[in-house]
């Protein structure tokens, strides 16, 4: 699109946008970001694939739904969770903390997990932008309607040194059952405080912790600058993030299942595959397996990959998308490069998120209100 930064800049402002746009800016706010799989080869069709309309939120950010459980959740940016019990959107919010959390722009109720043993456990974790600007990850109990108990809330990790910008914000529970924790570099251009490289610094990372035990999370990748979203393959456990770039380039990163930590994804002495910080070095640096510039959008956001086999076009193919351009683009995962990324013919303004319940369902949801279901 070759936008100019201060143009883009204000229309990401006015459109409340989270997703981790790029761009490079020093200025406060300016850029947004397992169950049984199945034959993992299965051949796709080429039957035309549509959106299928869930409902209308406010500024929703993030769908999930707990393991052995029937309700969908959908979290709001602006500091509430809100089931979609039988299809039908419930008027009581599972969770309202508006008054605990700093929203807008990057900021906000960035994501909600449930573990493995929900059932039993009857907890959750959310991510959140606290009043006082900093990043908290806490956990509550959940009652036997769904709602959540405000006053269980207990905090399990907080990070402070963020700028309003790249504060990461995804939790997702991974196949080894940790909890995963996506972090920004702590904001403003260049990462001028050096954390995507820093393995003392929380920032710019994926940790990985055991929330039951409430210890310091270990960093499990780094070099990352903003993974607004990222997943784990339901069938292969291969791990894909969208790691939102800043001036050039946007970048999808991959490793299999055998390689889930231990890597280092290049920021910020790489912007993908570009050199940036002449400082900096990145050893072992792992590339990108899709790259693409600003000509094709601003802000990556990651999806997923496709087990859902109501779904044979996409069957096997990781699904993303781009905030700004919000086309739905889909490729077949490999090294050292991605092959087939083609678009769907899908589009969702303000794509803020992808979501997948337990059923391999793939969602999208849009900072403008709607979440839609991948359906054929």
């Amino acid at each position: 699109m070759n936008t100019p930064q201060h143009t883009l800049f204000a229309l990401l402002a006015a459109a409340t946008l989270i997703a981790g746009c790029g761009g490079g800016s020093d200025s406060a706010g300016s850029d947004p970001a397992d169950t049984g799989g199945g034959d993992a080869t299965q051949p796709s069709t080429g039957t035309k694939v549509r959106l299928e309309k869930l409902g209308d939120f406010e500024q929703p950010v993030y769908l999930t739904q707990p393991p052995g459980g029937d309700d969908l959740y959908v979290v709001e940016q602006e500091g509430t969770i809100r089931i979609v019990r039988d299809r039908q959107v419930l008027d009581t919010p599972a969770l309202d903390i508006q008054d605990e959390v700093t929203a807008g722009g990057e900021q906000g109720l960035l994501s909600v997990a449930f573990p493995p043993d929900f059932q039993a456990s009857q907890v959750a974790y959310a991510y959140y932008t606290g009043n006082d600007q900093d990043q908290y990850v806490v956990e509550f109990t959940v009652a036997g309607d769904g709602s959540f108990d405000r006053d269980s809330e207990r905090q399990i990790l907080h990070m402070d040194d963020f700028a309003s910008n790249h504060n990461g914000g995804l939790l997702l529970f991974g196949p080894d059952g940790q909890l995963y924790i996506g972090t920004g570099d702590g904001g403003i251009a260049d990462d001028p405080e050096r954390n995507g490289q820093d393995r003392n610094s929380l920032l710019g990372k994926i940790l990985r912790m055991d929330p039951g035990q409430g210890s310091r999370p270990e960093i499990c990748n780094y070099g990352l600058r903003n993974p607004w979203r990222f997943s784990f393959d339901r069938a292969t456990g291969a791990l894909l993030i969208g790691d939102v770039g800043q001036n050039t380039q946007e970048e999808i990163d991959f490793v299999p299942a055998e390689r889930i930590c231990g890597n280092n994804f290049g920021w910020s002495a790489f912007e993908g595959t570009h050199r940036l910080n002449e400082d900096q070095t990145a050893p072992n640096a792992v590339a990108p397996i899709l790259t693409y510039g600003r000509d094709e959008g601003c802000s990556v956001t990651g999806g997923y990959v496709v087990r859902d086999r109501s779904l044979p076009a996409l069957f096997g193919r990781y699904v993303y998308g781009d905030y700004c351009a919000g086309q739905v683009r889909s490729f077949e995962p490999a090294t050292p490069r991605a092959r087939d990324d083609r678009s769907l013919g899908l589009d969702v303004p303000g794509l803020s998120s992808f979501g997948e319940d337990n059923q391999g369902h793939i969602y999208a949801t849009s900072l403008e209100g709607p979440v839609y279901r991948l359906a054929q």
